[in-house]
């Protein structure tokens, strides 16, 4: 029987929202080649260097509480919708700040953006898809991502050389939210929403434009069956019946971020300078290091429905772990130099980018009911934000005073994660979103 599926309208769909992630990344990255030309134009030291690159991920732990609130409220396209606005008006005062303090407060203020996109992107993708390529559907958000980060590594190559260079860099953000904005207006709510809000004939419609008839007909009663259960309130999702599956979520939150990936990411350029790269050096490295970032994504994207979601954690977990530690022995025998710096750092990120990045993302999409998805999925989104926003805010001041020892701590971290994965988290792979809530007994 030839499947009934309509794959463009769902890669449409996927691709419309998946430019949140482009933003996401974007905005979170463009400081990495911005960062050198800061410090000199605001005389900054290594503390105020933490404070401006840190000040965005600040603000995405209240983006992200706010917007996994208020989407159960007024939906996931309006709210994304705003989200690219606020995108495209902080990026361009970010550009145009007089001083440092103004920009502080700036770029705390894109930071909700960021923090709204980063829930509602992945939510939006996993309430679309079908249970057969969810996973790959929701890893192309991730894919986003690593190509925003891509992105802008090549404006701030392109752009090094450039009177008020760092300026511009951040006001090219304003080309893509514009883009994202108007391309929402071409996408629907999504069915599960819908059907929440009452509107049941719009959701089926739109699960047989994605699915055809049988699978709507399908899902359409496993959602029915999900929402009419007793409903879970924010005081619950702290309870007893919610408590293993709250667990997961947080702890998943956690070493995503403390395993180090966006002090790599948002400082790539100083830990070649501490390899002793000169600028231009630095900057088309970093570039190069957004490449297999994006390559090694797709890696995940073919790997995610076929292999599962644990074994693929596992394995990055494990491989991020010992390039954490050949970082943290060349830096104890004063070996922290050259091109084999590099190369681990390559290393690391071709872990994380096919094995942990795509899958996190994947999974805290999935995990929690229908009726509080957007609330519940706000708090393991503000945890890894905030986690964050800790590591990129401290991790210049022990780079630069406790090299070996922060490479040590973070190496432990991703081990952390390895023994957390394999002992809490279950294997979600062909699941629809009803049937891995059934598992949980929520």
């Amino acid at each position: 029987m030839k499947s009934e599926v309509n794959f463009k309208y769902l890669m449409l769909l996927t691709i419309v929202a998946a430019l949140g992630g482009v933003l996401f990344g974007f905005d979170i990255a463009i400081i990495t080649g911005a960062n050198p030309f800061l410090e000199i134009h605001f005389d900054l030291d290594e503390h105020g260097l933490g404070l401006g690159t840190s000040a965005l991920l600040f603000g995405c732990i209240p983006g992200a509480i706010i917007a996994g609130r208020i989407t159960d409220i007024y939906g996931r396209r309006k709210i994304l919708m705003v989200v690219a606005i606020l995108f495209a008006v902080t990026t361009l005062l970010t550009g145009l700040s007089p001083t440092f303090e103004f920009y502080v407060i700036i770029r705390f203020l894109g930071g909700l953006a960021v923090g709204a996109a980063s829930l509602l992107s992945p939510m939006y993708i996993s309430e679309v898809a079908i249970s057969s390529v969810r996973g790959r559907l929701v890893s192309v958000y991730q894919l986003s991502i690593v190509i925003g980060i891509l992105i802008s590594y090549l404006i701030n190559f392109l752009m090094r050389n450039l009177d008020n260079n760092w300026r511009l860099m951040f006001i090219s953000g304003v080309v893509p939210s514009t883009l994202f904005f108007i391309l929402l207006f071409f996408v629907p709510e999504t069915p599960r929403f819908l059907f929440k809000k009452g509107l049941k004939d719009k959701a089926y419609e739109i699960l047989k434009k994605i699915g055809g008839q049988h699978n709507a007909d399908r899902e359409f009663k496993e959602i029915e069956n999900s929402f009419s259960a007793s409903k879970v309130n924010w005081k619950e999702l702290f309870g007893p019946k919610m408590q293993r599956l709250m667990f997961v979520g947080f702890g998943l939150a956690v070493f995503v971020q403390m395993s180090g990936v966006n002090a790599v990411i948002d400082y790539a350029p100083k830990i070649l300078q501490g390899a002793g790269w000169d600028i231009d050096a630095q900057l088309f490295g970093t570039f190069g290091l957004g490449i297999v970032n994006v390559t090694f994504t797709f890696i995940s994207i073919w790997a995610i429905d076929k292999f599962g979601r644990k074994p693929l954690y596992l394995i990055g977990s494990a491989g991020m772990t010992i390039a954490l530690l050949i970082l943290s022995y060349l830096s104890i025998v004063d070996k922290f130099e050259g091109a084999l710096v590099f190369w681990t750092c390559m290393l690391y990120l071709a872990f994380f980018a096919s094995c942990i990045g795509p899958v996190f993302w994947t999974l805290i999409s999935e995990i929690f009911p229908n009726k509080v998805r957007g609330t519940a999925m706000s708090i393991p989104v503000f945890t890894q934000w905030f986690f964050n926003a800790l590591m990129v805010l401290v991790f210049p001041i022990y780079f630069v005073n406790f090299r070996s020892a922060t490479f040590i701590a973070i190496a432990i971290m991703a081990f952390l994660q390895f023994l957390f994965t394999y002992k809490f988290v279950p294997e979600t792979k062909g699941k629809s979103l009803e049937e891995i809530e059934k598992f949980w007994g929520v």
